[in-house]
């Protein structure tokens, strides 16, 4: 309570000193741009005043020239070849000009004929003369001119500062061939011009004032101008005063001040630097116009901001000194009892709630304090009751702990970020890591060729699937293989969070080695009944052989006949050994990386040929795509032509064998179909088995056998049909996925047992 009455107290304090240095700030604002433009004002007037005076010694200085001149016509003679430069030289020092050139005509040109100024001597003069007294003069080095006379040219005007070069005029009184030219140099008038010149007055307002920084004047803009942007757009409109504090906004600050007709303030701040200026617009008697730019420093804005401050932090720090003297010692009268109450909340937070409160007050705090009483007794009463479920949370966490380390699937959990948090015994005696080795590091029991399948499940972790069991191969500590069966699930905290993984691996290597166990029995059982089935299809032969061999026996002649019949059935013997020797004897196949689109493309140009005898078209339609799998080259093709040739068999009227090859969720897929006349549902099921075939001359193994080369590159073989419509075999071969280090799989030998070199029949 103390605590927020002293911080809404220096709250309160602090908001209205920003509200004083707002307002104070506000007001020496509006206080220093009246003064601004005032002083504005006033420079305005004190260089119209120079300007009137510079206008008055102009004209001093015209009629101080031309009283020269007219002194000089009446002292010298009328031909100029006759005066003497000594005579220009006296009148100059007795009329107080610079000095006299005498200018003549000579083939229409004016030249300067005498002179004080030896550099002027020969020179033409381009100086056009048209006065409204005079005409151009045609002037002749022999006879005087016909002209109107006197002659006194205008009088050429002092620049905008009065730094024009010279002084000058031209007097003829018609009497004489020749103008008198005179003159007065600009450092002859130098010393008069410095104390009534634009820069003479800007010069002595700044010393009046050391804050007034720069005074310039600038050329109103021209109506219909248009604004250019960048601070030098402003160079050629200055009039007269210096430009070292450019304003980027000066061309726009200039318009508006030449359209509102009115003194504009504005802030300038330049290299961290903060200046006000002004823009006043000004007229002059004879119709000109300029812009009045006057820049002042921020300094005694700043400094009264300064003053202010600094009274009202001095009343800021008195009225908060008294607010915590008074604080202080009204909190130790209210602290008394909030110090017993203090002492039993320790006591409390020790764990001992049997001492009381006796506080008789009938105020806020005796309320409490018999509240705190009463939660001491509940404390008390809640304490127990914990460390009895304490208790029973230890027993049931050891008891856990011991089924964990007990089961004989290895477990570990990891953390977000993989890196392990805690394994079991069985972890340990599978994997090869101990507990302390493998904690609070990743676990590095992927091996590469499987690292895009853990990748997956890492995804698939991360979004909160948890994963069935799925049988795979992990690396032990030694970096030996071991198969294992592997679940894992993400654990969430109370806010759905995922917090950890937990992962069981259970030792796969006995039940796969039974699994084996098992499959040989029933590759035995197979062949028992593959032997079975043979010997029934070879006692048919024979029984005719057998027959025929004995009625031939009896009789004692050849027959041709019976030969032929004999010989065939032979041939079907022969046939049908050969058939089961393929299926039975294994044989080394070497897997390679192959383009499936190839592999089709070849069996399709091999039985071109013999589709067309028939018929038949082959119709393709391959990705553009590479389609590689990782295969037997030969026995693919196998499988390709024994459906091929069954295809073919079954459109005894030809037609087109449409064949397909496209990519799906990482797999090949091969479809072939015919439009034969369809197979009926009935003996759909039937097809694979051995010796099961509708041909004439087939043996019922060549089908059996491409499931069984299909099988072994992992893939499937699915088989629609409807009868009058034709048939569709489906063939999907996983696609070759790249090592993990950008690798492609190496050549692996392998056994099988199919004969590529042989075709097969259904």
């Amino acid at each position: 309570m103390i605590l927020l009455f002293v911080f809404s107290l220096v709250t309160i304090l602090v908001i209205n000193m920003i509200l004083i240095y707002s307002r104070a700030r506000s007001n020496l604002r509006d206080m220093h741009e009246s003064q601004l433009i005032l002083l504005t004002k006033q420079a305005a007037v004190s260089l119209e005043q120079s300007r009137d005076s510079l206008t008055y010694f102009e004209g001093e200085l015209e009629e101080n020239l031309k009283r020269a001149a007219q002194t000089a016509a009446s002292e010298l003679g009328p031909n100029w070849s006759g005066v003497t430069v000594e005579q220009l030289a006296d009148l100059s020092r007795r009329t107080g000009v610079s000095g006299f050139s005498l200018v003549y005509k000579k083939d229409n040109e004016l030249l300067i004929g005498q002179s004080t100024d030896p550099q002027r001597l020969g020179r033409a003069v381009t100086q056009t003369f048209d006065s409204a007294d005079a005409g151009f003069p045609s002037l002749d080095n022999r006879t005087s001119v016909e002209m109107k006379a006197p002659f006194w040219t205008d009088f050429e005007q002092l620049g905008a500062d009065g730094n024009a070069e010279e002084q000058m005029g031209y007097y003829y009184d018609g009497q004489r061939n020749y103008l008198i030219h005179v003159f007065l140099r600009q450092e002859d008038i130098q010393s008069e011009l410095a104390q009534m010149g634009p820069s003479a007055v800007i010069e002595r307002i700044k010393q009046s004032d050391p804050n007034i920084l720069e005074i310039t004047g600038f050329r109103p803009l021209r109506n219909g101008a248009v604004l250019q942007e960048g601070a030098s757009a402003v160079q050629n409109q200055i009039q007269f005063g210096s430009y070292s504090l450019v304003d980027e906004k000066a061309e726009l600050r200039i318009q508006e001040a030449s359209e509102q007709g009115e003194a504009r303030v504005s802030n300038l701040f330049l290299e961290g630097q903060h200046y006000i200026q002004s823009y006043l617009p000004v007229s002059t008697p004879d119709g000109a116009a300029y812009i009045l730019r006057m820049v002042y420093s921020y300094g005694p804005l700043s400094s009264g901001l300064e003053e202010q401050m600094v009274l009202h932090l001095l009343i800021f720090l008195f009225v908060l000194l008294l607010a915590l003297l008074s604080i202080y010692f009204t909190s130790r009268v209210l602290m008394r009892p909030l110090r017993h109450i203090l002492v039993k909340v320790q006591d409390m937070s020790a764990g001992r709630f049997d001492t009381r409160l006796y506080i008789n007050s009938r105020d806020e705090l005796g309320v409490l304090a018999k509240h705190i009483n009463h939660m001491a007794d509940n404390l008390d009463h809640y304490t127990s009751e914990l460390e009895q479920m304490n208790e029973e949370n230890r027993s049931m966490r050891e008891y856990l702990e011991s089924v964990i380390n007990q089961t004989a699937d290895a477990i570990h959990l990891s953390d977000p970020q993989w890196r392990v948090i805690r394994v079991n015994q069985a972890f340990e005696a599978l994997y090869g890591w101990s507990e302390d080795e493998i904690v609070g590091e990743p676990l590095p029991f992927v091996p590469s060729w499987v690292w895009e399948e853990w990748k997956q499940w890492e995804k698939a972790l991360a979004e909160g699937h948890a994963l069935p069991s799925v049988e795979t191969v992990r690396l032990r500590k030694d970096g030996s293989e071991v198969e294992v069966s592997i679940s894992q699930s993400p654990i969430f905290d109370k806010n759905n969070r995922i917090i950890a993984y937990i992962t069981i691996s259970r030792d796969m290597t006995e039940h796969n080695k039974m699994q084996e166990l098992l499959r040989q029995s029933e590759k035995l059982t197979t062949v028992g009944q593959l032997a079975a089935g043979v010997a029934h299809e070879i006692r048919n032969p024979l029984t005719t052989l057998r027959g025929f061999m004995q009625l031939q026996q009896q009789t004692r002649a050849l027959n041709i006949q019976h030969v032929d019949i004999m010989l065939s059935e032979l041939d079907r013997i022969n046939l049908i050994v050969s058939e089961f020797l393929i299926l039975a004897k294994p044989q080394a196949s070497i897997f390679q990386n192959k383009d499936i689109r190839y592999v089709l493309g070849d069996v399709v140009s091999l039985l071109d040929s013999q589709a067309h005898l028939y018929g038949i078209e082959f119709v393709t339609d391959f990705e553009k795509e590479p389609i590689e799998v990782y295969c037997e080259e030969n026995q693919l093709k196998q499988v390709f032509i024994n459906i091929l040739k069954n295809a073919m068999e079954a459109m005894p009227r030809g037609g087109g064998i449409g064949l397909k090859i496209i990519k799906e969720n990482n797999q090949a897929l091969i479809g072939i179909i015919d439009e034969g006349e369809g197979i009926p549902f009935e003996r759909l099921a039937k097809l694979g088995e051995p010796f099961y075939t509708s041909k004439e001359k087939g043996t019922g193994l060549g089908l059996m056998i491409s499931q069984r080369i299909i099988e072994a590159h992992k893939g499937t073989l699915n088989i629609n049909s409807m009868v009058g419509w034709g048939t569709m075999v489906t063939i999907t071969l996983p696609l070759v996925h790249p090592d993990p280090d950008g690798e492609e799989q190496p050549v692996v030998t392998s056994l099988d047992s199919g004969d590529s070199g042989k075709d097969q029949e259904e």
